[in-house]
């Protein structure tokens, strides 16, 4: 009896036919599952010896992510505006096995990002990887907070990245590889209420990441990935501008710094053009998709009910202008007022809640109509 490849047996399945449909798409399926194809499947590089500039690396991410390259061997740029924060953000690279150097940026400012470039080029001949990380928030609806301070957070957020990538890329181009990272967020998928400017600034991270893939598609490898993280536990929620009057908290479920500077890491070492954290993060934009207004009505009350205290705050203009007065930390002191078993059970109650409401305003609206 003749033999039969493995992949073709495997094709025709159990009933021994080749053009079984339903056999041969599990067989594409699991081949294809997770990026896990051959022809999909990209090299897996290392960090050690890398040159990595890494902007807003004061605190939060940026200070976990530059930790991390350092414990893998890197040498990390660390760049942001207080000099004080960068050398701590440094001493801690060095402790952990790698070389450091601080660069003094606002990322709004042209000539501060070309210096950044720059002084890592001269010192160690090339830059391998580019973490667009540096941002800021503004805690307010779009009407209520001057619009200055909604003009900040575009000019940081995203032009920012715009002249970060603007300095790099013909580095890249000359060297012929390198790998440019955009943190977005999960918003810069989906809306939210109360954070406006933010939001426009990570939906423009995504198309500036987009953008620049068309443009560089000939060339095979400089890559532009997009770092999308759900809520994390960052000094974020206290060193945003607020014109809210109340302290805004984190949203259930809070992933820890150290867990998102591990998946900027890997998008550093095996490059992809988005990456979820979690992944599982994107069930919910699919439920935005699927229902967007029932997805939206209860996105506006977890916010009001979860995302502010009932502690007052008054206006500020936080981290906007100037470095945050506080020192500079790796995780927040704003956890979420519930627990993520707690929120996913009002989040059910909630949603039976907008579906009984919707329900009964339609039966109202065809009562009036007859």
């Amino acid at each position: 009896m003749p033999t039969v490849p493995v992949a073709r047996r495997e094709a025709a399945g159990a009933s021994g036919k080749p053009n079984d449909p339903f056999t041969a798409v599990r067989l594409l399926a699991r081949l294809c599952m997770f990026g896990r194809a051959p022809w999909y499947r990209k090299e897996m590089t290392t960090s050690r010896g890398k040159v990595i500039v890494i902007t807003g690396a004061s605190s939060g991410l940026g200070r976990e992510a530059a930790r991390q390259f350092a414990d893998r061997g890197a040498c990390v740029v660390l760049a942001a505006r207080r000099s004080d924060d960068l050398e701590e953000t440094a001493r801690q690279c060095r402790s952990a096995g790698g070389q450091a150097l601080t660069v003094v940026t606002d990322v709004s400012q042209e000539s501060d990002v070309e210096q950044l470039a720059e002084t890592a080029l001269s010192t160690w001949g090339r830059v391998d990887v580019w973490v667009n990380n540096a941002g800021v928030t503004l805690f307010a609806p779009l009407e209520a907070a001057p619009f200055e301070e909604h003009r900040r957070v575009i000019e940081t957020n995203v032009f920012g990245a715009m002249l970060g990538a603007r300095a790099v890329l013909p580095i890249f181009r000359a060297q012929r590889r390198g790998v440019l990272i955009n943190v977005g967020s999960i918003l810069s998928k989906i809306g939210q209420p109360f954070v406006p400017s933010y939001v426009i600034s990570k939906f423009a991270l995504r198309g500036l990441s987009e953008s620049l893939r068309a443009e560089l598609a000939e060339e095979p490898d400089i890559h532009v990935c997009t770092l999308l993280p759900f809520t994390i536990d960052t000094p974020h929620f206290q060193t945003g501008a607020n014109e809210m009057g109340r302290q805004p908290r984190a949203l259930p479920p809070m992933q820890s710094p150290e867990k998102v500077a591990r998946a900027l890491v890997s998008l550093a070492e095996r490059p992809r053009r988005e990456l979820h954290v979690p992944r599982v993060a994107a069930l919910g934009l699919l439920a935005h998709w699927l229902f967007p207004t029932t997805t939206e009505r209860l996105l506006l009350r977890a916010l009001r009910t979860w995302h502010f205290s009932d502690a007052p705050q008054p206006s500020t203009d936080g981290n906007l202008y100037e470095g945050a007065d506080e020192r500079g930390m790796r995780h927040g002191e704003r956890p979420p007022q519930i627990g993520t078993p707690g929120f996913a059970a009002w989040t059910l109650r909630e949603l039976v809640r907008i579906e009984v409401e919707s329900a009964t305003r339609r039966l109202r609206a065809t009562r009036s109509a007859s």
